[in-house]
């Protein structure tokens, strides 16, 4: 008993670089939304996602810090460097769009019984800006060095399957905010592009994470130069098909209609799918130059 003292708990899962910058997570997460939650406010879908962002990436956190600091996550049947590697990339998506979008939408006017909620919501937005920066930072502690054997997810290609998903969740919203896109069998299409590549993008997140890469039927390293190429021939396809089909003046319009309302602007959500379609679309590119040379173990 004596010689094992010490060893249960982790304590280099609170004092090393990765641990403070996990902690600074949990400090600025959980001010942010305990200062909307108090006097900023927040209402609307804008609101909710904001305070769903901030809520979910704190609790994850907490939930790293603590399987890390007792060596929990060793009892765990998943890939650990996988896991925690696909959430700070994750995290670090939701809370730079969360940062963005609450300062946007909130009123930062004083009311008539003082500057107080202005003052919170200031406070809420440079805690937000903090928090997207403390989830940087992990990622920048934690991604793959050249040469260096790691966690697939903590590669260049593993972190950019994240961000293609994140950019198909915007292409989905646009999609589905009346865009119109059922109009043509060839904007079907895209739409059929944009789904098949997400729904793999997740299964290949959720295999690499629950360390499941050996079900495939040929090694998973090919399977994934094999898949990004597909992936890219199928953008390339949309990213033509989509803009002729939406702003040519034979099926579309290439100018923004005068009588369309903000918001509800089927034209506006065309552009937003156009360029989010071209984004996916480089990052699937240079996903394929990555994915030929990458290094990693399935299960660390």
């Amino acid at each position: 008993m004596e010689s094992s003292r010490g060893t249960h708990l982790n304590m280099a899962a609170v004092t090393s670089r990765v641990g403070v910058a996990r902690l600074l997570q949990a400090a600025f997460g959980c001010t942010t939304f305990s200062l909307v939650a108090h006097r900023g406010g927040y209402s609307a879908a804008y609101g909710t996602f904001c305070m769903s962002v901030w809520c979910f990436c704190f609790a994850v956190t907490i939930f790293i810090i603590t399987c890390e600091f007792t060596r929990l996550h060793s009892c765990l049947s998943i890939s650990w460097g996988n896991f925690t590697a696909a959430f700070a990339m994750l995290a670090t998506l939701m809370t730079i769009t969360a940062a963005v979008i609450y300062p946007l939408y909130v009123q930062f006017s004083c009311h008539s019984n003082g500057c107080e909620v202005r003052d919170f919501r200031i406070s809420a937005s440079v805690f937000a800006g903090l928090l997207f920066f403390a989830y940087v930072t992990e990622v920048f502690l934690t991604r793959a060095k050249p040469g260096q054997v790691t966690s697939y997810m903590a590669t260049v290609s593993g972190l950019l399957k994240i961000v293609q998903a994140f950019v198909a969740c915007i292409l989905f919203g646009a999609l589905v905010n009346n865009s119109q896109y059922n109009r043509y069998v060839a904007t079907q299409w895209c739409v059929a592009v944009y789904s098949f590549c997400f729904a793999v993008t997740v299964v290949v997140v959720a295999l690499s994470v629950t360390g499941k890469t050996s079900m495939l039927r040929c090694p998973f390293e090919r399977f994934m130069v094999i898949y990004t190429f597909v992936a890219v021939l199928m953008y390339m396809s949309a990213a033509v098909i989509w803009p002729v089909f939406c702003f040519d003046r034979k099926y579309g319009s290439p100018h923004r209609p005068y009588q369309c309302s903000r918001g509800t602007c089927s034209w506006d959500s065309q552009v937003v799918i156009a360029v989010f379609t071209y984004v996916n679309l480089v990052l699937y590119i240079v996903d394929l130059a990555y994915s030929q040379r990458i290094r990693f173990v399935s299960h660390p």
